[in-house]
């Protein structure tokens, strides 16, 4: 599908798909099972199952996005994606929507929501994953307030201008906020245009 075929088309997606789908063949295979949340317009979900053969891959939105994904993904014939799901973090009821899962994937969506959206993410991800489960989160952050570039920290700016309550997130607020969901964060990967891939591990009981 072209960019005109998608609703909602995100042409940062388009950006980072390849760079993504280069780490996710090292973490996913026919025995996961993904949740993407936050999925947009759907270009990760259509492009990652066409490469990874055999994991099992759920969208989700909120409802004023649901419809265009809905459309967008119904036009792509492959068993590995199931229906979106509607999923509001802030709405407790939505978590159990999704189908069970091993696997919550996120990308470019913690700076964009609210700090209590952030803390309802940790939490439900924390609920509906198994022990052993992982949750990998992708986008800019920073390091006990330090940023990694000057063009995210313009970046930041620009985010919180436009709303006070985004924000490029600090790395040690989100250990913390993971640790008391019972999620640890395993690996920090360095990605294109000043990026990272965050992989958090569910604790074993």
């Amino acid at each position: 599908m072209t960019p005109v075929d998608f609703l909602n088309y995100a042409p940062a997606a388009e950006r980072n798909a390849e760079p993504l789908l280069e780490q996710l063949k090292t973490l996913l295979d026919s025995s996961s099972r993904v949740l993407e949340i936050g999925s947009g317009s759907g270009q990760h979900a259509a492009c990652f199952t066409s490469v990874i053969q055999g994991v099992t891959w759920q969208t989700s939105e909120v409802f004023e996005a649901l419809v265009a994904l809905q459309h967008n993904l119904s036009r792509f014939r492959n068993d590995q994606l199931l229906t979106p799901v509607e999923l509001d973090v802030l709405n407790p009821l939505h978590w159990s929507n999704p189908d069970p899962c091993n696997t919550v994937f996120s990308a470019n969506t913690l700076h964009i929501v609210s700090w209590q959206a952030v803390e309802a993410f940790f939490n439900g991800v924390g609920g509906i994953l198994p022990n052993g489960g992982r949750l990998i989160t992708y986008g800019p952050y920073r390091y006990s307030g330090r940023y990694t570039s000057e063009s995210n920290r313009e970046f930041d700016s620009w985010l919180q201008a436009r709303d006070a309550d985004s924000g490029i997130r600090d790395v040690v607020e989100l250990q913390k906020l993971a640790a008391v969901n019972g999620l640890l964060l395993e690996e920090d990967r360095a990605m294109p245009a000043n990026n990272q891939l965050l992989i958090w591990r569910k604790r074993q009981a």
